[in-house]
C-alpha cells in the first residue's frame, strides 16, 4: 500500500492523557510542571509491566527509560534544541526492543508529522498497533482512527547488517544450509532456540527453518492476517499457550514450539505434514489430506525443508491425539 494515500487523510483532535502530557493536534508543546510526577509514575508503571510481560534483564529495562528519557527531552526541546529526527531514531531504538510508550510516541509524531518530513497514517498505525498489542490503551484509541497498521516492518526496525560479523557458534549444523546469522541480533536468537527448544523435544534446526520462513528473523514482523513476531504467532495462538506479549523473543519463541511441539505429535512426526500446518492451519492439512494445493504453503513446506532436511521428527505420543486423517493421507500418498 502506498504511503502516501495516507499523508493527506485527517484524523480528529483528540485529547490524550496516557503519558502524562495533555496532547492535541494543535497544541503538542512541553507538558505542565503539574504533570511531571504523573510523567515518572506512568514511566515506573511501564517497567513495571515490562517485566511482567516479558523476560528482561534489568539492564535492558534500564537503556530502555534511558533511550526514552533522551528522545523525550529531544521531542519537546527540554533544555536542549527540539531535534525531532534524534528523538524518532532514539524512540525507535527502544521500541525495537519492545518498549509500548516508546512504539506510542512513535505513532504520535506519524500521526500528526511532527518535525517528520511528512505525515505517515501508515507507520502511525504499525507503531500503534505494536503498543496496543501491549495493551497501551492509548494507543488503541488512536488505532480506532486510523484503522489496520500497514503489514511491512518500518527500516528503523530492522538489524543492521553487520558485514564483517562472525556469530560465536554455527546457526546450523550443516555449513551447506543456506541460512547465515548476519547480525548479532540473529546470532542471540539463534542461542535462544539452541538453549530452550529441546525443553520442548523439537530440534533448533526445525524451529529456525520455521523463523527463517515466518519472519525472517525479525521479531517485529507483522503480517496482514495480524501474525505477530518471529514465529508470527496469531492471537488464537498467543492466548492458547500462554504468549502474554508476542514481540518478546523468548515468548514468542516458547508459544512457537509448543504449537510445532502439538503439531509433531498430531502428524506423528512428519516434517511435510507439519510445516505445511503451521502455514495454513492443522485442519487444512486434514482437509485436503496432505499438503494444501496453495502456491504459498507449497512453497513454505519447500522453504522449510531446504533448511530441515528430514523427512521425519521425534515426537511425543502424550501430547496429543493423532490425526484422524492420517491413515488417509498416508494411503493418498502411496498412491
Amino acid at each position: 500500500m502506498s504511503q502516501e494515500k495516507h499523508w493527506h487523510r485527517r484524523v480528529p483532535a483528540v485529547t490524550l492523557m496516557g503519558d502524562g502530557v495533555k496532547a492535541r493536534e494543535e497544541a503538542h508543546d512541553r507538558p505542565h510542571p503539574l504533570m511531571a510526577a504523573a510523567v515518572v509514575a506512568f514511566v515506573a508503571l511501564g517497567l513495571m509491566a515490562a517485566v511482567a510481560q516479558a523476560e528482561i534483564t534489568p539492564e535492558q529495562l534500564a537503556q530502555v527509560a534511558t533511550l526514552r528519557a533522551e528522545a523525550r527531552t529531544y521531542e519537546l526541546g527540554d533544555g536542549v534544541p527540539k531535534d525531532p529526527v534524534r528523538a524518532q531514531e532514539t524512540y525507535c531504538k527502544a521500541a525495537r526492543m519492545g518498549d509500548a510508550q516508546a512504539q506510542y510516541r512513535l505513532g504520535w509524531m506519524y500521526t500528526f508529522g511532527r518535525g517528520i518530513l511528512a505525515r505517515d497514517d501508515g507507520l502511525a498505525a504499525f507503531f500503534f498497533g505494536l503498543a496496543a498489542d501491549q495493551g497501551h490503551e492509548q494507543a488503541r484509541n488512536m488505532l480506532q482512527l486510523l484503522g489496520k497498521p500497514e503489514a511491512y516492518s518500518p527500516e528503523c526496525m530492522r538489524d543492521p547488517v553487520v558485514q564483517d560479523f562472525e556469530p560465536e557458534q554455527p546457526v546450523f549444523e550443516s555449513r551447506e544450509e543456506p541460512f547465515t546469522a548476519t547480525t548479532r541480533e540473529q546470532s542471540r536468537i539463534v542461542t535462544l532456540v539452541e538453549r530452550i527448544a529441546p525443553d520442548y523435544g523439537v530440534s533448533p534446526r526445525l524451529a529456525l527453518a520455521v523463523i527463517r520462513a515466518e519472519s525472517n528473523f525479525n521479531r517485529m514482523a507483522r503480517s496482514p492476517k495480524n501474525a505477530q513476531g518471529l514465529m508470527q504467532l496469531i492471537p488464537e495462538t498467543s492466548i492458547r499457550f500462554n504468549v502474554k506479549n508476542p514481540y518478546d523473543p523468548v515468548q514468542n519463541v516458547r508459544g512457537g514450539l509448543s504449537y510445532l511441539r502439538w503439531l509433531l505429535a498430531y502428524f506423528e512426526g512428519n516434517v511435510a505434514l507439519v510445516a505445511a500446518a503451521y502455514n495454513s492451519g492443522a485442519q487444512t492439512v486434514n482437509r485436503y489430506r496432505g499438503v494444501p494445493p496453495y502456491a504459498e504453503t507449497r512453497a513454505y513446506v519447500k522453504q522449510v525443508r531446504q533448511i530441515f532436511r528430514r523427512n521425519d521428527h521425534p515426537y511425543d505420543a502424550r501430547v496429543t491425539e493423532p490425526s484422524p486423517e492420517l491413515p488417509r493421507i498416508r494411503a493418498a500418498n502411496m498412491d
